[in-house]
């Protein structure tokens, strides 16, 4: 039996304060994928706003019900019979913001949710200091989601550092992993590349991870180079830096179990203990 084949891409985005302005871009560069032949499409993280203010991030925010970037992007499935995959949404959720992706299906529905697991809280060399947890809440379940040609592992962002969850995604038989993300661009410059690689190679997995690229509006600056890494490491595609655009690369399933073959990482691990040595 032949492995199913399809077009895969990255829709790279410089979202601003203005969720009206984001959505229509969105919109237009699944559009655009379309046109180049894309069935699979995916936005980076915070898609419909990029917005440090808490206050002002609230006030623009929605429930997922009234969420008007979501419901554009479900009718952009179905008018273009398309697979979307939101990279993610800020979305209200109670006293807090849910920092959640969407998985739509060509018919337009929301297949799958995910809620970003790992906040990123961290003090940066450079002065930068980011406490998502003070805005967001945490996920507390890993999502494995079927898309008409396998099976896709969605991740959001820094959730990348945590190879744990790619192995966990890839065992429960994610053949496509994800990380769609704003990463800053200090630690995009120093890790970016060698995390999507890593995790691809360890899991023998397709990784499609689009990203926020360039000096935003509310101060941050985010790396770019939106990427499409096969099995065996190698990038089939990559955004030009920090600008905004769409990048597409096949993808032949077949390579997931030839690289599984190869090097079979996945049925090879066993239980074991780590003992502290006294000496």
């Amino acid at each position: 039996m032949t492995a199913p084949r399809f077009v895969a891409a990255c829709v790279q985005m410089r979202s601003s304060r203005n969720p009206a302005a984001n959505r229509d871009a969105a919109v237009a560069g699944i559009r655009e994928a379309a046109e180049r032949g894309a069935q699979y499409v995916q936005t980076p993280e915070m898609t419909s706003l990029l917005e440090r203010s808490r206050e002002s991030l609230f006030d623009k925010i929605r429930r997922e019900e009234d969420d008007s970037t979501l419901g554009a992007l479900r009718d952009v499935a179905r008018e273009r019979g398309v697979v979307v995959h939101v990279g993610s949404l800020a979305i209200r959720n109670g006293d807090k913001v849910a920092n959640r992706a969407f998985l739509i299906d060509r018919e337009g529905a929301v297949a799958a949710t995910y809620d970003k697991l790992h906040l990123y809280d961290v003090d940066l060399p450079n002065g930068e200091s980011w406490r998502e947890s003070a805005t967001y809440t945490g996920g507390g379940r890993a999502v494995v989601a079927d898309l008409p040609w396998g099976r896709l592992g969605i991740a959001i962002c820094y959730d990348v550092r945590f190879p744990a969850l790619y192995r966990a995604l890839a065992e429960a038989g994610a053949e496509i992993l994800s990380a769609p993300a704003a990463f800053t661009r200090q630690t995009g410059e120093a890790h970016w590349h060698v995390l999507q690689r890593a995790r691809a190679i360890e899991t023998g997995s397709f990784m499609i991870s689009a990203a926020q690229g360039g000096r935003h509006e509310d101060g941050r600056e985010t790396y770019g180079h939106s990427l499409i890494v096969d099995p065996w490491g190698r990038v089939l595609a990559e955004a030009d830096g920090a600008e905004p655009g769409v990048i597409v690369a096949d993808i032949d399933l077949a390579l997931v179990a030839d690289a599984r073959a190869r090097i079979p990482a996945l049925r090879h691990a066993r239980p074991f203990t780590v003992e502290a040595a006294r000496g």
